[in-house]
């Protein structure tokens, strides 16, 4: 079980909030409004990402394979963006990743997603 599941709101808002600056590799997140906010703030990050048991970048694997099976291109790349400036993974991880899973996910949805992680790479590290 959680650790942190006793903590009262503040405190697990405020730690959902650095772990999910974290594990986006933002260097600013303020708090937001509304319940929906304050759900993946305090269950999902404060919660969820934080448990024993698995690393960020184990979770970040998890969660690259299940989005390009799903073919959720914004969130993914929100992910392969995360990974690569976080150093949670390198460039030639990333394309290790392209080649394992099109060949789960299917030749189409591979080459998507060699051109996402080429795109990124090139555009992150650029002198």
């Amino acid at each position: 079980m959680n650790d942190h599941a006793d903590n009262d709101t503040p405190d697990r808002r405020a730690r959902g909030l650095e772990i999910m600056k974290r594990v986006h590799g933002w260097d600013h997140l303020g708090d937001g409004p509304g319940d929906f906010f304050g759900m993946t703030v305090e269950h999902l990050f404060a919660e969820v990402w934080s448990r024993d048991g698995l690393s960020v970048r184990d979770r970040r694997l998890l969660l690259l394979g299940l989005l390009v099976g799903q073919s959720m291109d914004d969130a993914l790349g929100l992910q392969l963006d995360a990974a690569l400036r976080t150093g949670e993974l390198t460039p030639d991880e990333l394309r290790e990743i392209v080649v394992f899973l099109t060949h789960y996910a299917g030749w189409p949805r591979g080459a998507r997603l060699n051109t996402q992680v080429e795109e990124l790479i090139d555009r992150v590290m650029k002198p």
